[in-house]
């Protein structure tokens, strides 16, 4: 696999936050399928953590046959150990704006939402009042596009695409059925496009700067840069962007405490990297793939604590709509409680993988899929810190 060095980079947070009116005319003087096109050259994906390729988002949904379409910015960052998205709200959101400004004129749409995490609510004034600002510009320069904010109210499911349009229609945030998916019948049914905080800062980036400097950074798989949330035993917590590609040995080396035993990659739904595996593991799409949040441990720290309490989180979290979620989470709780006390054989930690991939193929949402990742890749490597 190709690899890079770890190199910081200063594109996200490179000015005051002003909006970029040079960007938004040169978007009004290209026609939509060259915005698409360049979005899929730059094979800009998804910085939410799935990786899907933004431009074939904006393709599918502008190919939709509707009147109506939606450009929706997910800003319900609910992933433990993520905090980089309130940074760039705060610090840039007129370059998030920019990105759902670009996507409504690429696909269509004349309305756009920022749904916002509750415990962002901080933020919502400051946010309003740049938007009602930005909303003046892009009227101004000829756009039939309005964006407008809407609050969750603090549940981790609404993260979920399809939970955070049920969420916006005033209804109870849970995931819908897929199929369809959300570019043929989204937000009130209709053709939606939904992209990351990050991702439609990128997409703001990429028309500033053009699609070859973009394509400069990362790797074949993993295009550009990324903002990383690091959090845990490092001395150098806080909000950094990297370029895609670098190993986890690379990352460790420059913000770990030199007793790093274990990185959590991707928050609580992502994967347990352990230090025998740095050197060949892979920050990016080819590898292990994020969210955003590196949180670092260190050999004073239980990796049994560690996913009981992811567990206890999605035990919580789980909107409980399907069974393999809904049981399962407390099911694998209970099980690591059960053998930790003794009361079931270390055999028993099988079954439950096997409870975990059972979920990763028949939950309903990412919720319930993603429990397997950090219950595998923790039992996999740290099997006698459950033991014992």
């Amino acid at each position: 696999m190709e690899k890079n060095k770890l190199t910081k980079v200063d594109l996200i947070f490179e000015d005051d936050g002003k909006c970029p009116t040079g960007v938004l005319d040169k978007v009004k003087s290209m026609n939509p399928d060259e915005i698409i096109m360049n979005m899929i050259d730059s094979g800009l994906k998804g910085r939410g953590g799935a990786g899907f390729p933004t431009g074939l988002k904006w393709k599918f949904t502008k190919g939709e046959n509707s009147f109506d379409k939606y450009v929706v910015c997910n800003a319900d960052e609910g992933e433990p150990g993520t905090f980089k998205d309130r940074e760039i709200l705060d610090k840039v959101a007129n370059k998030v704006y920019t990105g759902m400004a670009i996507a409504g004129y690429a696909i269509g749409a004349k309305k756009g939402f920022l749904y916002l995490r509750a415990e962002y609510n901080f933020l919502l004034k400051k946010l309003q009042k740049e938007l009602t600002e930005f909303n003046k510009i892009i009227k101004e320069k000829g756009f039939d596009y309005n964006i407008e904010i809407r609050s969750g109210a603090g549940a981790y499911i609404c993260g979920e695409e399809s939970a955070l349009f049920e969420s916006i229609e005033g209804k109870r945030g849970e995931p819908r059925n897929k199929p369809p998916y959300p570019t043929v019948a989204g937000l009130f049914g209709k053709p939606t496009s939904i992209n990351n905080v990050e991702t439609l800062v990128y997409t703001t980036i990429i028309m500033k700067y053009g699609v070859e400097k973009f394509k400069e950074m990362g790797t074949q798989d993993s295009r550009g840069s990324k903002v990383f949330s690091i959090s845990g035993d490092t001395p150098t917590a806080g909000i950094y962007e990297l370029e895609l590609g670098m190993t986890v040995e690379d990352f460790v080396s420059e913000f770990g405490d030199g007793d790093t035993k274990a990185v959590q990659v991707g928050g609580a739904s992502g994967m347990c990297v352990p230090r025998k595996k740095f050197q060949d593991m892979i920050i990016g799409y080819e590898g292990v793939p994020t969210g955003g949040s590196m949180m670092l441990f260190n050999s004073t720290r239980s990796m049994y604590n560690v996913l009981k309490d992811y567990l206890e989180f999605f035990e919580e979290e789980s909107c409980g709509q399907c069974t393999p979620c809904r049981v399962g989470c407390r099911q694998l709780l209970k099980g690591i409680e059960s053998v930790k006390r003794g009361e079931k054989h270390p055999s028993y930690l099988e079954d439950l993988k096997k409870l975990a991939g059972t979920m990763k193929l028949s939950a309903k949402c990412g919720l319930g899929q993603s429990v397997a990742n950090p219950f595998i890749s923790i039992v996999d490597n740290f099997k006698e810190e459950i033991i014992y």
